[in-house]
């Protein structure tokens, strides 16, 4: 067990499956006493069951990221159970592979109630817990796709690009209150909403990523760690992207 994280409470939404498991693990592992949230409520205990055999505390909240009530109930069963909220890692999201003509109005305003304003959500009702702490950060997951644009994705593009700027916003509002705000950027990462993608999508993505591979959970986790942890004290209002290369070119 480590201590890069010691004394941390942090909320991870999206925390059952992918790369919010990886950060459920690794912030364990860190010190942090971590809230996994999830729809996936099998998964999200089976997770939090794992942390506890790993000699890690973590409880599972099933949680909705676009219901202002859940987040509500997060934020109370957190303070109840542990007392402080100190980080937030607003990881939660879908994906739609729908153009501006193909898309629907209920699949975009799905992709964008849960990858944005769910972000929005979260970032509310954690920051008066997150204030009080004096020395709070949150992550807000978007995606290398919250900066280059790439055809028939357009509602989330549009949610990951609007994190982008709203972490910067918030990041800006907040920083002489004690908390840090910054934006993750994966690429393509080897987790179930990948899997979603066609095979032949896939191919073409790490044959064109410099790195000749896809992402794994935990290397998002790991930068996301960094954020965090005190190491990172001086950071806030930026975007850090993790992505094999493949945006640069």
């Amino acid at each position: 067990m480590g201590e890069r994280l010691k004394d941390k409470v942090a909320i991870i939404t999206g925390g059952a499956s992918g790369i919010g498991e990886a950060h459920a693990h690794l912030f364990a592992n860190e010190g942090a006493k971590v809230v996994v949230t999830d729809l996936q409520d099998d998964l999200g205990e089976k997770v939090v069951a794992a942390i506890g055999k790993e000699g890690g505390d973590a409880i599972y909240v099933h949680q909705d990221v676009t219901s202002e009530s859940d987040w509500d109930n997060v934020v109370k069963t957190t303070i109840d159970k542990y007392g402080a909220i100190t980080t937030l890692v607003n990881n939660a999201g879908v994906a739609n592979i729908s153009g501006v003509e193909e898309e629907t109005l209920d699949g975009f305003n799905r992709v964008v109630a849960i990858c944005q304003t769910g972000v929005w959500l979260g970032m509310k009702a954690c920051m008066p817990a997150l204030k009080k702490s004096g020395n709070g950060a949150i992550v807000n997951i978007s995606s290398l796709y919250g900066i280059i644009g790439t055809p028939s994705m357009i509602s989330y593009h549009g949610a990951k690009g609007a994190v982008r700027l709203m972490t910067k916003s918030a990041g800006l509002e907040y920083a002489r209150q004690g908390v840090r705000i910054n934006s993750v950027h994966p690429g393509i990462i080897e987790t179930p909403l990948a899997k979603t993608l066609s095979a032949e999508y896939i191919e073409m993505i790490t044959e064109t990523t410099p790195m000749g591979r896809m992402g794994e959970p935990m290397d998002i986790a790991t930068m996301s760690l960094f954020l965090c942890s005190d190491e990172a004290k001086f950071i806030t209002a930026s975007e850090f992207v993790v992505d094999g290369g493949w945006g640069a070119q």
